[in-house]
């Protein structure tokens, strides 16, 4: 008949007339599922199911020891005065806490229990981390506490019990958080000591678990092949303390069982309503309508990612299993393009404010180890109280579109993290906290493409203004494929991100034209606005302004708002500071001239 205990559990069966002494770390907060005599499974804490299991191959008793309670023997067989008589015999104090709180009496305790003759009894020591402030450099309470164990476990024997009699240890049992929490001279290469891991639940342990949870909600029995098999899709990673707190969750809110995506997707991000589904269908309607009027000229960037944003409120096609983001859009293409516009007037289509975004330039996080300030430093090094920046944003802000500009001047070991996001749509930070990115919408911008290395390490243009769209979107596709595929090797990461990378083309004349048009109105309107005054451009002026303005495309929007800055506000500002015009009057721009001194603007009062 096929075992159907978890591994560790085979594990400990294995080897417990073999070593002395075991190490169990990773899932060890977790519920355990143990099966019962009737059919089912039963779940328990983790030294409840240690003790289950060694009573099962014959240990008496099973002690039970942490840095808070000290011993006890929670699951003990006997009376009171049975009890109080084992404790005798084991050296363990009955008094106050205080008195059993301290390794010397741990010690004395831990060498009675490894010597005990009567019968077989076990230690499991709990939050054993805890008992050292540094396994690197332990004090001398410490290290004697530990060269003891270590001393004890190469020294003991087993010994007969039973009937017929089986071989026994005194087994001592360390539950730690992680392997390298005891001194590794005690544990690496003790051929008595023996690590188990504890795995996190797989599917079919958490629907062992679901299949007795989901009982209690009285559905048809048609319907809960179907529910149970959803809840342990979309629970892919958590522990069994989490289902069990999800449907409790389900319950408190009255969440019908046919739901429970809702529940998981609460419970992961501590959004009570999905925010896509609440997003009001008429902005969304006019959205590429309102986003024309901010980004020029892009009109099959606007509608591909409309379509992506109405994927992700629709949730067509995708699945809240492993908490994939709602979207993910690569932006490559010229500078001043647009990338970046269409990024902050998405958001405030969303959010009704176009800074409400999370940006990161990614030319910050060029360095190695530069991914410990979006995550967090890891434990023991400057800045672990802190957080990392991506985590803790996400944290505070789970329903965000985030923007990372310029993608490709990350380092490589940054990008690994991003395949994490787009593959599981988790992180864990630098704390251990598990972050989701189930309500976020990731952008990233590149210019890779524009540019293409020479075999002497330089740079050429590999496109041009000249290009039609379709040649400039066919060579920036080619450089990003090659720059993932064989400058980075990770063609994954380019597989994740699937046919959403959204090419735009250079800004063409008719276009800037718009964009002129629609900076200088907004700039005329912010300087009257100011100073309370009316402003009027001579039409011969603002021509003259339009053709400096767009003698150059080949820096797109930018370029034009720096034109627009140079020869307008810079000498429209010197006029009025000289002209000190009054509230309420009315000028008029009359001529423009540019010579060596720069440009000049004649004001005149109407």
């Amino acid at each position: 008949m096929k075992d159907t205990k978890v591994r560790w559990l085979q594990d400990l069966r294995r080897f417990v007339t073999l070593k002395s002494q075991f190490i169990l770390s990773g899932n060890t907060k977790d519920l355990q599922l143990i099966k019962n005599g009737h059919g089912g499974f039963s779940w328990h804490r983790l030294e409840n199911a240690i003790d289950i299991e060694l009573k099962s191959l014959g240990y008496t008793e099973v002690i039970y020891y942490n840095p808070l309670d000290g011993f006890d023997i929670p699951f003990f067989t006997g009376n009171p005065e049975e009890k109080k008589a084992l404790f005798n015999k084991l050296n363990i104090p009955l008094s106050s806490p205080s008195s059993f709180n301290n390794l010397e009496t741990f010690n004395s305790v831990l060498q009675s229990i490894v010597n005990f003759k009567e019968v077989p009894i076990a230690l499991i020591v709990d939050f054993a981390s805890q008992l050292l402030m540094n396994p690197e450099n332990l004090v001398k309470a410490e290290h004697d506490t530990f060269s003891l164990a270590n001393v004890l476990s190469q020294t003991t024997n087993t010994r007969p019990h039973g009937t017929p009699p089986s071989a026994f240890y005194n087994t001592v049992i360390w539950i730690v958080d992680k392997e390298g929490d005891l001194p590794d001279w005690m544990v690496v290469n003790n051929p008595k000591i023996r690590h188990i891991p504890i795995e996190k639940p797989d599917h079919i342990v958490r629907r062992r678990l679901v299949d007795t949870l989901i009982q209690g909600f009285g559905k048809q029995e048609e319907d809960v092949d179907k529910i149970v098999t959803d809840f342990v899709n979309e629970t892919e990673g958590l522990l069994l303390l989490d289902l069990v707190a999800i449907i409790e969750l389900t319950r408190a809110e009255s969440i019908p069982i046919t739901h429970i995506a809702d529940a998981v997707r609460r419970y992961k991000v501590g959004v009570t309503e999905d925010p896509w589904i609440n997003i009001d269908r008429e902005k969304i309607v006019q959205g590429e309508t309102f986003i024309k009027t901010r980004v020029k000229g892009q009109d099959h960037s606007v509608q591909h990612i409309m379509d992506i944003v109405k994927r992700a409120i629709t949730g067509v096609g995708s699945s809240k299993r492993n908490s994939r983001p709602r979207g993910v859009v690569f932006l490559a293409g010229p500078t001043g393009v647009g990338k970046t516009e269409l990024a902050k007037t998405l958001t405030s289509l969303l959010f009704g404010d176009e800074n409400a975004y999370i940006r990161f330039d990614m030319s910050e996080f060029s360095a190695e180890h530069s991914d410990q300030r979006l995550l967090g430093a890891p434990p023991g090094y400057v800045g672990y109280d802190v957080g990392g920046e991506l985590t803790n944003a996400v944290r505070e802000k789970p329903f965000s579109i985030l923007l990372f500009d310029e993608i490709e001047k990350a380092h490589p070991r940054i990008l690994d993290k991003f395949l994490q996001i787009l593959d599981d749509g988790v992180l864990t930070s630098g704390r251990g906290d598990k972050v989701y990115f189930s309500e976020t919408l990731i952008i990233f911008t590149s210019n890779l493409g524009i540019y293409k290395k020479t075999a002497t390490g330089g740079r050429i243009a590999h496109t041009s203004y000249e290009d039609p769209f379709e040649t400039i979107q066919e060579k920036i596709k080619y450089e990003i494929e090659n720059y993932f595929k064989f400058e980075l090797n990770r063609p994954e990461l380019l597989n994740r991100i699937g046919d959403n990378i959204i090419v735009f083309d250079y800004i063409r004349p008719h276009v800037g034209e718009m964009i002129f048009d629609m900076m200088l109105a907004s700039h005329l309107k912010a300087i009257q606005k100011q100073l309370n005054i009316t402003l009027d451009l001579d039409d011969a002026v603002k021509a003259s302004l339009k053709d400096l303005a767009l003698k150059d495309l080949s820096n797109g929007g930018r370029g034009i708002r720096n034109k627009i800055e140079y020869h307008f506000i810079t000498p429209i500002s010197r006029s009025l500071f000289s002209l000190d015009p009054a509230p309420n009057d009315v000028l008029r721009a009359t001529t423009i001239t540019v010579d060596n001194t720069g440009t000049n603007i004649t004001l005149q009062k109407q």
